[in-house]
Order: structure tokens, then sequence, then C-alpha cells
């Protein structure tokens, strides 16, 4: 028998934002309190494809992919100037489009610096925070992007550029994922094989390698972004893999200093933590933002 469309079930959509399509993914009531997913690298909103459907029946989710990832315009780095400051340019366009003026946003990887970017933009809109290994504190950078980036940030040249390709490499690419997980036999290899295809587009490692570089600019607003938490004290869950390499538990206990109010839920996970937590993290993140 046919069934009515549910509200809970995820929709895929694209909307145009200066000129490049956007893809986002959207679940839930828009009634409901809206819950914008920021994905790190070098996935997409697919990171999420679990998590969405334990949200939806409390949340208004949108997970957007940035330019030049997942299902949204990948310009060659010829055309499209790629920094963190443009993908957040991106974010920010679609959020007026669809008339969303209060938020909550969860943030991982890469999500950190376009999240706590629209923060200080827009600290009104932002309703709370869901942090999940990103990095707002020199003491969270783990040794191993130390060793590749700092070098690349001080001289970009072929052999600070040759090391940092290692972390488009599909090796990388799968152990990101693998790492400090419980059961690796439970971590899909939809996740590196999906976010391997797209890395390996013809042209794309160049793009990749200018976000690479233009991480060092989150850096230099650490302390911005830092009095903003402070100033406006939004609520905020840390949700934490400790096992992670890349951005270590020393990293997530930084931000209890600007966000003493905030709650820290440890996991034993990596620095993806939804294949094997998607109902636990959903169960955290309604805990502490669900209307009740």
């Amino acid at each position: 028998m046919f069934q009515a469309w549910s509200p809970t079930v995820t929709l895929y959509k694209f909307a145009t934002v200066d000129g490049r399509q956007i893809f986002y993914r959207e679940a839930g009531d828009a009634g409901l309190p809206t819950l914008i997913l920021l994905h790190g690298f070098p996935t997409s909103s697919f990171m999420f494809r679990d998590l969405i459907p334990e949200l939806a029946d409390r949340f208004h989710v949108i997970a957007p992919d940035y330019v030049g990832f997942g299902q949204s315009d990948a310009p060659p780095a010829t055309e499209f100037a790629y920094s963190f400051e443009a993908l957040t340019d991106h974010v920010e366009g679609l959020i007026a489009q669809l008339g969303l003026t209060s938020y909550i946003l969860y943030m991982q990887d890469y999500g950190g610096p376009v999240g706590f970017r629209l923060f200080t933009r827009h600290p009104q809109a932002v309703a709370g925070f869901v942090i999940q290994n990103t990095n707002a504190y020199v003491a969270g950078v783990g040794e191993m992007p130390a060793q590749v980036f700092l070098p690349l940030w001080n001289k970009r040249d072929a052999t600070t550029e040759a090391a940092a390709r290692g972390f488009l490499a599909p090796a990388t690419t799968r152990f990101q994922y693998q790492v400090g997980a419980r059961n690796v036999e439970a971590i899909s290899p939809d996740n590196w094989t999906h976010d391997q295809a797209l890395l390996d587009r013809p042209g794309h490692d160049l793009a990749q390698l200018d976000l690479l570089e233009n991480y060092k600019t989150n850096i230099a607003l650490y302390e911005r972004w830092h009095e903003a938490f402070r100033t406006h004290a939004p609520p905020t869950l840390i949700i934490w893999g400790r096992n992670d390499p890349f951005f270590t538990t020393a990293g997530a206990e930084a931000f209890l200093a600007d966000l003493p109010q905030a709650r820290l839920v440890w996991l034993d996970a990596g620095h993806f933590v939804l294949d094997e937590n998607a109902p636990a993290v959903a169960a955290e993140i309604k805990a502490s933002f669900a209307p009740q």
C-alpha cells in the first residue's frame, strides 16, 4: 500500500549560491529547531547519512556539501579561490536562501572553521554548538598533522606539497575512518570509497592543496573565536572520539576554558565517530537541544 511522505525522510536538494550549485540533505519538520550539520575532510554530507534519520523526528536537519566536496560544484582551482572564507560564504548563502534565522551547528573537522566563521558573522543566529573532533586551539593539533602542515604553511613548494599530498592518498583516507575504531569491521568501506572517488577527480588535488594551505588562516582566527565563545556563550555539547590522532583530547578539553558550561562526552572512537556511534550521538544531541 502507498504510504504518505514522512518529514523524517531525507530529501536530496540543490540550490544555486553565487553561481555555484550547492547540494544539501534535508529532513525533519521545518517548524522544529534547525540543526545544520557541517562535514569534515575529506568527506561530505554523506558522513551524516546514518545520523540524519536519528535526528529528524526532533529537528529540522540541513547538511550541505561545501564547494569542491560531495555533490556540490567542484570548479578547478584556476576558476575558484578555495579558502575557508569562500566555503563559509556559500554555506552562509544557502542558509540565507533557506530563510534560516536560528540554528544549532554540528561541526566536525573542516566543519569547525566553517561553523565558527558563521558564528562570528551571526552570533545571535547560533542557538548552540555540537563540537565533534574539530579544533579551535593549538593544543589540539596532533603530531601527525603538525609535521605535515607546518612546513606547508611556512613555505609552499614542491617538497611541502608532496608531503601534503599524502593526505589525499587512498591509504590515508581509509586510515582516517578506521583509526581509533572499536571494531574496524563496523566501519563501512563506502566511506573511503566514496570520498576517494571525489578526491581523485582530475585536477582536484590542487583545490584540496589550496585548502590545506589555507587552514593556517583558521589558526590566525583562534583568539577571535575564543573571545566570541566567552562573549556569547552558546549552549555547547562536545562529543569527542578520544582516539583521534589528528585532533587530540587536549583540543576537546581546551574548549572548556572559554565555554565552561559545555558538556563533554567521550567516545571510544577516532576522528570519525558516526559509523559505530550514530544512535548514541543522536541521543546526546536530543538530550541537550531537543524541545521538551
